[in-house]
């Protein structure tokens, strides 16, 4: 697995995850950029993602679902803030009901995305920042730390494809 380290940070609200991966920066970044390979990991293996709207622009916005064992879905959201591709991308990321739209009795978080060239790789560094330690709480006792080292883990087999 190519995830090398998971810092969460209570003091300065933030879940910092870094992955190296031996590819190029523009390769990664089409992990992010086209929709189809976005779905095959943003979400861990049991929970396969679905993505219904993609626009990777300023002001655009990314819409999901993930699908339990059970059949169960699970909706999702971005707001797309900053993109500078290949090299890095910034959206609010949130919950959405059964119909699509946000979850105001859930949390969202700030992502930062980069990625750099390293070591004859990629190295992306993701970088989510809470609105409160509650909220953060909230979303590592649901299982978003583990969750995100599972989603990265697929990666790798990706990129060897």
């Amino acid at each position: 697995m190519s995830v090398t380290s998971v810092d969460k940070d209570l003091d300065n609200l933030t879940l910092t995850l870094i992955a190296d991966f031996a590819a190029p920066v523009e390769r990664v970044w089409r992990l992010w950029a086209d929709p189809r390979q976005l779905e095959r990991w943003w979400g861990p293996p049991t929970y396969p993602a679905t993505v219904e709207q993609h626009d990777l622009t300023p002001g655009g916005e990314v819409t999901y679902f993930m699908t339990g064992p059970e059949g169960d879905r699970h909706r999702g959201w971005w707001r797309v803030t900053s993109v500078a591709e290949p090299t890095s991308l910034e959206f609010t990321d949130g919950f959405a009901d059964d119909d699509g739209k946000p979850k105001d009795d859930m949390p969202t978080m700030s992502v930062a995305v980069r990625l750099s060239e390293h070591g004859g790789g990629t190295r992306m560094e993701m970088r989510s920042l809470f609105d409160s330690r509650e909220q953060m709480e909230q979303l590592i006792t649901m299982g978003m730390e583990e969750g995100l080292k599972e989603a990265v883990g697929q990666i790798d087999a990706l990129l060897a494809a």
